[in-house]
């Protein structure tokens, strides 16, 4: 069982962004590494905005303690159902097969966190500074804008709303799910796709680093993830449409500060691939 518990689910992550480093470079990734750390400690400003990101992913662990005395009865599900009826129920059953779960579930729980980190390891070791900060604060911008929506307007999974028909397949794969994994994820934490619009995001600044092998691999992985949201039966199309503006906010704002950021900087590093 791959996904016993989080240490299990943590060591993944390490061997899958080892991996994703090396394919989106073909340089050995430990050296990514040792550029990350030189990083942390000769720039102040990255030593900052890594601090901001790091706070941001420990703020939405806190948030859903905050949620639950906020929330009271509010419950928006409805309206969404309103809208899509039986879209992710009709997209399960098109699918389901059990070696698609498994492969679903290793993108939902491990490749998305593998492909923020390889992101960072990837610009860290090209030295490409402007989209080593551009991942950092965009990874900030996608939880600051979708904490609040998380708050204020609460929307159900679509698994568990009952009219909707679909399945939790998830369970399937991962057993445990709802001991391991749920603390991280709120059952009513849907609007936006945080899945779709991080790994958007980082499939964007991949295209524009103008590191071809790695865009291509993110933007097949950024599919994939959206894939597995319907699949799994998790989010509602409203949910990845608003991560996808979401991600195309965020990587527009985070790319042109970064830019500047860059500039502003005393210390020599590569230019941006046009």
């Amino acid at each position: 069982m791959l996904y016993q518990s989080m240490y299990l689910v943590s060591l993944l992550t390490v061997l899958i962004t080892i991996v994703l480093i090396f394919a989106g470079t073909g340089r050995n990734p430990f050296s990514a590494a040792y550029a990350f750390i030189s990083e942390l400690v000769r720039s102040w400003k990255f030593l900052l905005l890594f601090i901001a990101m790091t706070g941001a992913l420990l703020v939405n662990k806190y948030e859903l303690k905050l949620e639950h005395k906020l929330h009271g009865t509010a419950d928006f599900t409805p309206y969404f159902f309103e809208l899509e009826g039986h879209f992710v129920r009709n997209f399960q059953q098109l699918f389901h097969h059990l070696w698609v779960t498994e492969i679903s579930a290793f993108l939902y729980v491990i490749v998305l966190q593998s492909l923020l980190a390889a992101s960072i390891g990837i610009y860290a070791g090209q030295g490409n500074r402007v989209f080593l900060f551009a991942t950092c604060l965009t990874v900030i911008l996608n939880y600051a804008i979708a904490i609040p929506f998380y708050l204020f307007f609460p929307i159900g999974e679509v698994w568990s709303y009952a009219p909707s028909g679909a399945a939790f397949y998830m369970l399937e794969a991962f057993p445990h799910f709802e001991e391991v994994y749920r603390p991280l994820s709120g059952l009513d934490n849907c609007f936006p796709s945080l899945h779709t619009s991080i790994s958007v995001s980082m499939a964007i600044l991949a295209v524009r680093s103008g590191n071809r092998r790695w865009a291509a691999i993110a933007c097949v992985l950024a599919v994939a993830i959206i894939f597995t949201i319907f699949y799994m039966g998790i989010h509602w199309l409203a949910d990845m449409l608003g991560g996808l503006a979401l991600s195309a906010f965020a990587t527009t704002v985070a790319v042109r500060w970064a830019s500047r950021a860059a500039r502003s900087s005393v210390q020599p590093y590569l230019s941006v691939g046009r």
